[in-house]
């Protein structure tokens, strides 16, 4: 009987023995996620600032209210706007339309590249990585190993995501991985305007001191602790998790439904997350509607991971596949965010006097599965192809700037600072080279519009990309390659011109060369290069011959 004991414990300890070494990289990825991983309370009410009860009757020149609302990897495509919409139209996005008619839309707006941190640090302070040297977005511990791990198994065909471990050792902790604090951003201008300032939403610019919101100009944050719009499994949402992307397997098992006000401790949001952060922004116009304020309200969708509420997801129809539909419910909460805000400014008559400017971080994510997202454009957020970086930009003033105002001059993100610091009527920071132009002479068509050299730039370490007069190059050093575009003629880049347009191709390379000729060194290296296919998203099949480029992050 001993013996049978014996010989049956030595098979369960092999079974399992077996089912560890077959799901090894499940172990280390709940092993590498679950550590540190801070208590999170109850819902507790934030206690915002307060501010007048009545307007200050001596305050003649009182500035317009700004509110900044950003979308994260929403693609072009992804609103109705522009003729579009996602599930071929099917879902609408009536109030960021209306949003875009009522003032001037950009109809060639760029994102400061194709992730989200380095354009959020171009946004805030109007000046390019080579100047911050804020090059690359930080990555939370263990992602440098877990996304190549799951990632080689998953595409075939493709060359390997590289983990750079001679980078990791160089890293700083990820919460110290933020925006210098030398570096002066839009709320910091405003703040010496008078302006109330307060950040909501997605900072990713540092998580601890000096580079959190309140050390950065915000004088509140409900910051965006980690990154889940309900808990997982909640009976109030609908969810798609996408097993053919090894961010999503992160994500999913690395976050948590927290927030921050203030830096304080976590605790959970008072209901689904771009939802909750719409209520806390009219809170926070009702606290401060008699004094000019600054409102960056930084959405979390529709970044991965899919969650959507149940009223969304039935209210968009049955859209397939499952992921997009859920998708689409989560466009739908944004969209109906715009509007409530909008309609917010309306109740407390403050509509006239204050600027909303609606934009997104980058491209629409081709990790995700969806193809159509940023039709008509190739590429994907994490290329700087069109698609990539792409990204709509509307700005409505009333009484300044007329509605159905279109521009068609090409904008970037690098733009947005200079811009609202001279809508404000504040000067920009003495001894600070400021790489963005003021756009109000293009949306009001008043006083001249001139950026030096007509050119726009991006970068991701050796990826570099140049736009100058409706010609754009890119330039991959890891793959030795150049993709040379005339937009004027080829606005989607299906044709490369690199081997039969060479004075233009050598003209192209001078004004990268020369831009990046001074540059500041990356604030810390890339520790991932991850190939990125052009044409397809990561739930097709890799096809040989297929175009992608390499993107170190």
């Amino acid at each position: 009987m001993l013996r049978r004991i014996l010989i049956g414990l030595l098979i369960v300890i092999a079974a399992l023995a077996a089912v560890a070494f077959f799901n090894r990289k499940e172990i280390i990825l709940y092993l590498v996620t679950h550590s540190d991983r801070p208590a999170i309370a109850p819902n507790r009410p934030v206690e915002w600032m307060q501010g007048p009860e009545t307007p200050d009757p001596a305050q003649t020149d009182r500035p317009p209210n700004i509110i900044f609302i950003l979308a994260d990897d929403m693609g072009i495509n992804d609103i109705s706007t522009f003729g579009g919409g996602m599930a071929g139209g099917r879902l609408q996005t009536p109030n960021i339309d209306r949003l875009a008619a009522q003032g001037a839309l950009f109809s060639t707006a760029y994102s400061g590249t194709g992730t989200c941190a380095p354009s959020r640090a171009m946004l805030m302070t109007g000046r390019y990585p080579t100047r911050t040297g804020f090059e690359y977005t930080p990555t939370p511990p263990g992602m440098s190993r877990i996304v190549p791990m799951f990632a080689n198994d998953m595409r075939t065909g493709l060359p390997p995501t590289e983990r750079v471990k001679e980078h990791e050792k160089l890293m700083p902790p990820f919460a110290e991985q933020g925006l210098p604090s030398e570096e002066v951003t839009i709320a910091e201008v405003l703040k010496e305007r008078g302006y109330h300032t307060v950040h909501i939403g997605k900072w990713h610019l540092g998580n601890t001191s000096p580079f959190k919101p309140n050390d950065q100009g915000f004088d509140e944050s409900l910051d965006m602790a980690s990154g889940l719009f309900l808990p997982p499994n909640d009976p109030r949402g609908v969810e798609a998790r996408l097993d053919f992307d090894p961010i999503d397997k992160f994500l999913w098992a690395r976050m948590d439904f927290a927030a921050s006000y203030n830096d304080s401790d976590w605790f959970e949001p008072a209901g689904y997350l771009t939802d909750y952060w719409t209520d806390e922004s009219l809170k926070v116009i009702d606290a401060n509607r008699n004094r000019p304020f600054f409102l960056y309200l930084a959405h979390w969708g529709v970044h991965t991971p899919l969650q959507a509420t149940k009223e969304d997801y039935e209210a968009v129809g049955d859209i397939e596949p499952h992921r997009a539909r859920v998708y689409a419910a989560m466009m739908r909460a944004v969209d109906r965010s715009v509007g409530r805000i909008m309609e917010k400014l309306e109740e407390e008559g403050l509509a006239d006097n204050t600027i909303i400017v609606f934009s997104s971080d980058n491209g629409g994510a081709g990790y995700i599965g969806i193809p159509e997202i940023n039709a008509p454009f190739r590429g994907w957020k994490i290329t700087l192809f069109e698609g990539g970086i792409r990204v709509p930009l509307f700005v409505k003033w009333p009484g300044v700037i007329e509605p159905g105002t279109v521009v068609d001059e090409p904008v970037a993100h690098i733009d947005v600072m200079p811009t609202l610091a001279a809508a404000a009527g504040a000067p920009l920071p003495v001894g600070v080279e400021i790489d963005g132009q003021n756009l109000l002479p293009l949306a009001t068509g008043s006083g001249e519009f001139a950026r030096p050299g007509d050119a726009l730039f991006w970068s991701s370490g050796y990826y570099k990309v140049v736009r100058a007069s409706g010609w754009k190059l890119q330039v991959n050093g890891r793959q030795g390659k150049s993709w040379l575009f005339n937009l004027n003629a080829d606005p989607t880049e299906q044709t490369n011109l690199a081997a039969t347009e060479p004075e233009k191709l050598a003209e192209l390379q001078a004004l990268i060369d020369a831009h990046w000729k001074d540059a500041r060194a990356p604030l810390y290296p890339y520790t991932i290069e991850s190939p990125i296919k052009i044409d397809t998203t990561l739930a097709e099949p890799y096809v040989e011959g297929e175009e992608y480029i390499f993107w170190p992050n």
